[in-house]
């Protein structure tokens, strides 16, 4: 049931979700988990834009839950020794370690493609 009034905090409840209108506590939002949808390749590339020079591996376009994508991004990192985050369902990992991931990532039967220059 979606809640479509303005209401974003109630005597009663404390604070509403903005999205859906539950109270924080009861928030159907968070509940909700989606794959995102591609084409089905997995794409490894460098980035330095942004960094002050300094590369990154960037790996998008895997299909996988947000909750899943932050394990999978710490199993990679601790396979490259190097540092990293999830941001927006991309893997970012610092460092150019693009043929490691590559092969990683083959390894749990997905198509990967080197993507770039």
């Amino acid at each position: 049931m979606k809640r479509t009034s303005g209401l974003v905090y109630s005597s009663e409840t404390g604070r509403a979700c903005p999205k859906c209108g539950w109270p924080l506590k009861n928030c159907q939002c968070s509940k909700q988990t989606s794959v995102p949808s591609g084409d089905g390749i997995v794409r490894i590339s460098r980035e330095t834009k942004g960094r002050k020079g300094k590369g990154v591996s960037i790996i998008s376009g895997v299909p996988l839950a947000p909750e899943q994508l932050v394990a999978l991004g710490k199993e990679l990192k601790k396979k490259c020794g190097a540092g990293g985050t999830v941001r927006d369902g991309v893997i970012e990992i610092q460092g150019d370690h693009r043929d490691a991931l590559v092969q990683a990532l083959e390894q749990r039967g997905w198509k990967v493609r080197k993507a770039g220059g």
